[in-house]
């Protein structure tokens, strides 16, 4: 018997099947939070300064092939939280019994919600965005500044003038509200799908998920708010 074999087929089941899928989903989606946290916090930056915004931007341009490799494997894990997210969206609207439109919510304790019934809509509405917003500032064209005796990209002015237009201002505050309702249950939902919360916890996590979300929402659309108000020069 060849154990090695027989491993790799249960792994392969394993992934094959609606909690193998919900797990990927709960580990992609994670390092997705994860990655929304900390790009809001470094948006918050241009808030204090935009010397500080442009020192950031170029420090992580300076890992080079590391930063290369991290950004690779983000695009590696919104692909894969896509298609096997859509692959259980699918499932599962072929097995329902009932209509879309006669669907109601469950109640408590479930947690079937508008937020939870939208994540392939609003997952596909953020993958939109995401292209966008890559091409409007990672590829868009801006001019350099000299910081600390070296020439940086000035990033933090394509930002600020790319916000002081009514237009991207308010299509990016639209995108990111879709942003919030699809972690407003794929916070809750990565966690549960990983195998962290039981019982009461799943509960109260629940509703700590929509804190998180808001506070997500809020970090990425104050800083284009301030810019076209002003508040930001």
């Amino acid at each position: 018997m060849n154990l090695s074999n027989d491993s790799q087929t249960s792994w392969l089941k394993f992934f094959q099947s609606s909690l193998g899928k919900k797990f990927i989903t709960g580990l992609t989606g994670f390092g997705l939070i994860l990655f929304v946290v900390f790009h809001a916090l470094g948006n918050l930056l241009l808030l204090k300064k935009p010397q500080a915004y442009n020192q950031l931007a170029h420090n992580l341009d300076r890992w080079g092939f590391i930063f290369n490799g991290v950004e690779l494997i983000l695009g590696l894990a919104i692909v894969l939280h896509l298609v096997v997210g859509i692959s259980i969206r699918l499932q599962a609207w072929r097995s329902r019994s009932l209509p879309y439109q006669q669907m109601k919510s469950a109640g408590s304790p479930s947690k079937q919600s508008l937020s939870s019934r939208s994540m392939a809509l609003t997952g596909l509405l953020t993958l939109a965005f995401l292209g966008w917003h890559l091409i409007t500032f990672k590829f868009g064209d801006t001019q350099s500044i000299i910081a600390n005796g070296e020439a940086i990209r000035d990033l933090a002015s394509l930002v600020i003038e790319t916000f002081h237009n009514p237009f991207y201002t308010l299509s990016y505050v639209g995108f990111i509200l879709f942003l919030g309702v699809h972690l407003r249950h794929g916070v809750w939902s990565a966690a549960q799908s990983l195998g962290v919360l039981e019982g009461k916890a799943s509960s109260l996590f629940y509703t700590i998920s929509l804190v998180i979300a808001i506070l997500i929402t809020l970090g990425f659309i104050v800083v284009p708010l301030s810019i076209y108000f002003g508040l930001v020069v």
